[in-house]
């Protein structure tokens, strides 16, 4: 029988999306699922999960982005323009291999909010999805039309951060 694939959004203001999505390609590991994960917005050094990933079976980690954060209403950098429109061609090749399981498509949903790809080219990817293939969407701001195509949306809410106390990002917690 073949495997059902779905189409999953983690989004909301609240820490774990992307730890989320991890630990689902950590669980699939186990079983010898593949797993590729697209990073949209993230450098790729300095993280935790890049060194982690290194030495996990079956998962591979494509990271695009570039060091710096974006402001909302602000024209984005080409930088961070080419590196998205990169991301986002890995991305169809990942859903294209047939070795790949599951794809995850991390911070996605704030590549979207920041204009550095359009809702239409995510929406034309989740028309290419293969059946068989799990489909993960990352990142605050998923769009309402976004929402309404996956099969399960978790919104993640923040009731209290240590940010609001002062704390700063800890290394191997928040990164």
């Amino acid at each position: 029988m073949e495997r059902q694939g779905l189409i999953e959004v983690y989004t909301g203001d609240g820490k774990g999306k992307s730890t989320a999505a991890f630990g689902l390609a950590l669980r699939a590991s186990g079983w010898g699922m593949h797993t590729a994960i697209v990073q949209f917005m993230k450098p790729g050094e300095g993280y935790g999960e890049t060194e982690a990933i290194a030495q996990i079976p079956y998962i591979h980690l494509y990271s695009f982005g570039i060091k710096g954060f974006l402001r909302k209403g602000e024209q984005p950098d080409q930088e961070s323009l080419k590196a998205a429109s990169a991301a986002m061609q890995k991305a169809v090749q990942m859903m294209n291999d047939p070795n790949i399981d599951i794809l995850i498509l991390d911070e996605i949903n704030n590549a979207i909010y920041f204009d550095l790809v359009s809702e239409e080219e995510v929406l034309s990817l989740l028309d290419q999805k293969r059946p068989d293939q799990e489909l993960i969407l990352t990142g605050r701001s998923a769009t309402a039309v976004i929402i309404a195509r996956a099969d399960l949306v978790t919104e993640m809410k923040e009731i209290k951060h240590p940010y609001q106390k002062g704390i700063s990002a800890r290394r191997g917690i928040e990164y």
